[in-house]
């Protein structure tokens, strides 16, 4: 059998289609490289408004964050970015992870230098910080969060949990929040329900009102407040008005409670009227939970649930 012919012109159509093929191949190789990174930054480059309106647009999650609010630095590190902060304010103290981070002051007197030269990618402060415009100027990202209200706290965890480029876990963290404040009501005795409280925030005094998270928080619990919505989240009140309110139950700081039944006419409210008195005085730490604003609300209503539960109420002790 002779061996089969050769065929010039076969073997070079032969060799161009497969040269063809390389060259198309190639080509489109190259598009590839040229379009992936576009689309990959496209995927995780984040687009955010903040509470002061402002629009911030970031090629991808910050990786050096400094916090100015002990609520802000808890949101961070509960929503998985405490790896990335590089500084917070003097008074964050949760979680122990986050101890040996500098500290930078507070709203009044933020120590710029120090948070420049940290050379952070973003700055979480709250809308009232004194040191934004000046950070700004010197070219930093300072977004700005402001938390009053359950709905604030939501809103700013589903902002800090975009800007790490987690948005999921934001309503993940909200979630565990309103299953903590459903445990939290059913633990408040029936007794107790639609008692009136006033929720000391400072000696001078302020008080959380009803518009207020905490106020929220009391609702949610099935208790009433002595300070109506319409006097604002937090207002000065004169001492008077809360004798004249009869607040059926008081809560503040184990310091403050330690020493308000001496103030004038105060001994005579319902709450102190009681025996034992119907109040709640807070260690420091305790305290400082009920009173921010963030990922630990919950946290938050489980001791003022378990605080009104330890009251004793008509029918027995609980």
């Amino acid at each position: 059998m002779n061996p089969p012919r050769w065929d010039r012109r076969g073997f070079f159509s032969h060799v161009a289609t497969g040269f063809i093929a390389w060259l198309v191949g190639c080509l489109l190789a190259c598009l590839m490289v040229s379009w992936w990174p576009s689309t990959a930054a496209a995927a995780t480059s984040i687009v955010l408004r903040d509470d002061a309106g402002a629009e911030h647009r970031l090629a991808a999650p910050p990786q050096r964050i400094i916090t100015l609010l002990p609520s802000l630095t808890e949101a961070v590190s509960a929503l998985g970015g405490t790896a990335r902060l590089v500084g917070v304010d003097r008074y964050s103290n949760w979680p122990e992870s986050i101890q040996h981070l500098p500290r930078l002051g507070g709203l009044e007197d933020a120590q710029v230098e120090r948070i420049v030269a940290l050379k952070p990618d973003v700055v979480l402060a709250a809308k009232s910080a004194r040191v934004t415009e000046r950070l700004q100027a010197l070219g930093l990202r300072v977004v700005l969060l402001e938390s009053q209200t359950h709905a604030d706290v939501r809103r700013t965890l589903g902002l800090v949990a975009q800007l790490l480029g987690t948005p999921a876990a934001g309503e993940r963290a909200w979630a565990e929040i309103e299953a903590q404040f459903a445990r939290a009501a059913s633990r408040v005795p029936p007794a107790a329900r639609g008692r009136k409280v006033y929720f000391e925030v400072a000696t001078d005094p302020y008080a959380a009102g009803a518009s207020s998270f905490i106020g929220e928080t009391l609702v949610r619990l099935g208790l009433g407040n002595v300070v109506p919505a319409e006097m604002g989240p937090f207002p000065r009140l004169n001492p008077e008005f809360v004798v004249r309110a009869q607040p059926d139950i008081v809560m503040t700081s184990k310091t403050s409670l330690d020493t308000m039944a001496e103030r004038p006419g105060w001994a005579a409210m319902t709450a102190f009227q009681s025996t034992p008195p119907r109040a709640c005085g807070f260690a420091t730490a305790r305290y400082e939970l009920l009173i921010r604003p963030g990922p630990r609300m919950g946290e938050a209503a489980l001791a003022l649930a378990d605080c009104v539960a330890g009251l004793s109420w008509p029918g027995g002790s609980p």
